[in-house]
């Protein structure tokens, strides 16, 4: 094409015109071919759910309609799958990672939980004339060694004879009646215990059986200790296989203070754990508390109560949460429902508006949610944790979730409390990209799911959300370990 440094005759500018007109088809046909081919090369990174995958399903007899996979990867590249993904399914316990990504953003990671100590009326010499109030707010994971720390520190006050009561002061929340057989009818499992102000040690008493082959017998041995409760100290063992041992025990808690075994422990069970929460918060809190003021040498003779703090009564010891970011890692690898609502309900006290209630924690996430371009319109809570048979949300909305936090300044609290595949957590015996990939895990009758990250072998990082609901979804754990394994290989 002609071109002139400073001036061209008019013969040369209509050449260049002339020129100009012949190239420009061209360069539009060459974008319109470059365009193409970026069309298709987003088109072929586009997948269909893999074969391996599918033939899990298959073999579990799980239908593809009731099944919900989204991949996506978190940076350009790599290759996107989405399978009725905009479907509401229960996503059983990885609707935690809704939860506890919306406390990480709203009360920040170093956020604590306090429980207060109080006293009223005078103290003259060691003896408190009056009370002493213990105020809660919700910490999820306040057990009994706090506790212990707690009563040194009341006892380091000078206290040693409580004269009036023990006051419980758990109006940080405000809870609907709470039936724990309501879920499932287990009544007596930890994993059913609500949420409280002032829930302590998950509200779980210890039973360990320790067989004697000797005397044919189990010592009973619990934890912790509870003023008031009496245990038979050990029960008949029997020979023959352990099988399941719980309901050889024909344990009897119809009196909650004094349990009754009217079985006995099979010797070939070795050491073993039963785990219970059978008595109300309130009851619990005081027959812990008492146990241990006793232990430390104190005495009360007062008795226990609910009421808020007094106006003038000064404060005499404080324990502090350890912070959410390291409160999260128990419930997500660990699938901790009680905690889950225990942070869900908090995120209702932060926003100004007390006491807590399930409907102030609902408001409060979706308008953060909205605030954050993640609207979900399919979202239906119930208490956060997922034990529950009307939480929904989509496979596609959860996985914008894992996405938008991988790109936020939280990601590496938020990633850091998931389970590691092959390591820890509900996923330490799984292997579908073992070593590879951050998994939460949820699991009910007719419902099973995965969601988290995937670090491939090719470098290449990938959200992913994995939901069954089905008859036959405690059968698809392979169906899910195979999509993990082929992410890591193919992503």
């Amino acid at each position: 094409m002609p071109v002139c440094p400073i001036r061209c005759p008019r013969s040369t500018l209509v050449a260049v015109l002339n020129a100009q007109r012949r190239v420009r088809p061209v360069l539009v046909v060459v974008a319109a071919l470059l365009g193409g081919l970026a069309h298709a090369q987003e088109e072929t990174a586009r997948r269909a759910v893999p074969e391996p995958v599918n033939a899990a399903l298959r073999s579990a007899a799980i239908p593809a309609a009731a099944s919900a996979i989204v991949v996506l990867p978190l940076a350009p590249g790599g290759v996107t799958i989405e399978a009725n993904e905009s479907q509401p399914l229960n996503p059983a316990s990885t609707m935690k990672l809704v939860t506890t990504y919306a406390a990480l953003a709203l009360l920040g990671p170093a956020y604590a939980w306090r429980t207060e100590a109080f006293a009223t009326g005078a103290l003259r010499r060691d003896v408190l004339e009056g009370s002493l109030v213990i105020r809660g707010s919700g910490d999820p994971k306040l057990v009994i060694e706090n506790l212990w720390l707690m009563i040194q520190r009341i006892r380091g006050y000078g206290i040693r004879e409580i004269r009036g009561d023990v006051v419980l002061d758990r109006s940080a929340f405000e809870l609907a009646a709470h039936d724990p057989g309501d879920f499932d009818g287990e009544r007596l499992r930890p994993y059913n215990t609500g949420p409280d102000a002032l829930l302590l040690n998950f509200k779980a008493v210890t039973l360990g059986f320790v067989p004697d082959p000797e005397t044919h017998s189990a010592r009973i041995v619990p934890l912790p200790l509870l003023a008031g409760m009496t245990l038979p100290p050990s029960v008949r063992a029997i020979d023959g296989p352990c099988g399941d041992w719980r309901a050889k025990l024909k344990a009897d808690f119809a009196d909650p203070m004094a349990p009754v075994f009217r079985g006995a422990y099979p010797l070939a069970c070795g050491e073993q754990l039963l785990h219970l929460s059978v008595l109300d918060h309130g009851r619990y809190f005081s027959a812990a508390f008492a146990a241990l003021w006793q232990s430390a040498g104190g005495s009360w003779i007062g008795r226990l109560r609910e009421a808020p703090v007094p106006s003038d009564a000064r404060r005499i010891a404080v324990h502090e949460s350890a912070p959410l970011a390291e409160v999260i890692r128990d419930v997500n690898k660990f699938s901790n429902n009680v905690m889950a609502r225990q942070i869900y309900l908090t995120l209702g006290t932060e926003a100004g508006r007390q006491p807590a209630s399930a409907a102030r924690a609902e408001a409060a996430l979706r308008a953060w949610l909205d605030s954050r371009g993640l609207a979900m319109p399919e979202l239906v809570l119930e208490n956060g944790s997922g034990l529950s048979r009307i939480e929904r949300i989509s496979a596609g909305s959860l996985a914008r979730l894992l996405r938008h936090a991988f790109a936020s300044p939280l990601m590496p609290e938020f990633m850091a409390s998931l389970p590691l595949v092959g390591v820890d957590g509900t996923m330490r015996k799984r292997n579908g990209a073992a070593g590879n990939a951050h998994i939460k895990t949820g699991l009910l009758a007719n419902a099973r799911a995965i969601a988290g990250y995937v670090h491939a072998a090719s470098g290449r990082r990938y959200a992913v959300v994995a939901i069954i609901n089905h008859p036959n979804a405690r059968e698809g754990q392979a169906v899910h370990d195979a999509l993990l394994q082929w992410i890591f290989s193919n992503g």
